[in-house]
């Protein structure tokens, strides 16, 4: 089984957390999220415009690009994460452009050999598959897809057809960090979804409090966290891994034992 595949096998939802690279400490930070009971690590890849993403992503993005921060320092560190890290699934999410400029078969050898398990590529539709999914495949590594509350039943299957690892499902159809769908909606969605496919599924965009992602996790496979952990390396600069590791904690907990 991959890293993914046992990860969301467990007898309890996913906590998955983001964090921008090359903001801050990256790799104290990192090492935080999984002291703090994070299950799966999303590294974002800097880029100069996030469309998908709120200020609080977006902000990130800048500070790490203004810090010199490139694809090869992203690779570093995911190699160097696997490292210290053998158990922890390790996804990179972020754009098109720095992910295929070099081609699709360098950015998949690069980021295999630096032990990365998929690849979330906000603005790949799967219209343009032939443009990541191959390679990556290849390479054995997950191209995981996201879905939103718009994604009708005749979208669905084309999302999902090459799709693995797990779905992320986009609570809300805005940028991250503004706002929440009201559990109704993704606990009606996250079923429909669930009628199409035997992938797991993880919700979103908008879960900031261990409150919000337990009402989450107990209609979903997983609960994804990234602006409220990203304003934490923002306030508190150097001394941001111990406030990661204690708010990864809370959501750990609150996740874990939501069922």
């Amino acid at each position: 089984m991959t890293r993914l595949a046992t990860t969301f096998a467990k007898p309890h939802p996913a906590l998955v957390c983001f964090i921008t690279a090359g903001d801050g400490d990256t790799a104290a930070n990192l090492d935080a999220l999984v002291a703090g009971g994070a299950d799966v690590i999303e590294l974002g890849m800097p880029f100069t415009d996030p469309m998908a993403d709120g200020p609080a992503i977006q902000e990130a993005n800048i500070r790490s690009l203004s810090a010199g921060t490139t694809t090869a320092e992203v690779l570093r560190l995911a190699s160097e994460f696997r490292a210290r890290h053998p158990d922890v699934p390790l996804i990179l999410m972020g754009y098109a452009n720095p992910m295929v400029r070099r081609g699709p078969e360098w950015f998949a050898d690069a980021a295999k050999a630096a032990g990365v398990d998929g690849v979330i590529c906000v603005d790949l539709a799967p219209e343009e598959d032939i443009d990541l999914g191959p390679a990556l495949r290849a390479k054995g590594m997950s191209l995981i897809r996201l879905a939103t509350p718009t994604t009708d039943d005749r979208r669905l299957p084309m999302v999902l057809d090459g799709s693995s690892g797990f779905l992320y499902y986009v609570a809300v159809a805005g940028i991250t960090g503004m706002q929440q769908a009201a559990i109704e909606s993704i606990e009606d969605n996250v079923r429909r979804i669930k009628s199409h496919t035997d992938i797991p599924i993880a919700v979103g965009f908008g879960v900031r409090t261990p409150e919000q992602a337990t009402e989450i996790a107990r209609v979903a496979d997983g609960v994804v966290v990234g602006s409220a952990l990203v304003d934490l390396v923002k306030q508190h600069g150097e001394d941001a891994p111990q406030h990661l590791r204690e708010l990864t904690e809370r959501l750990a907990n609150a996740v874990h034992s939501a069922r």
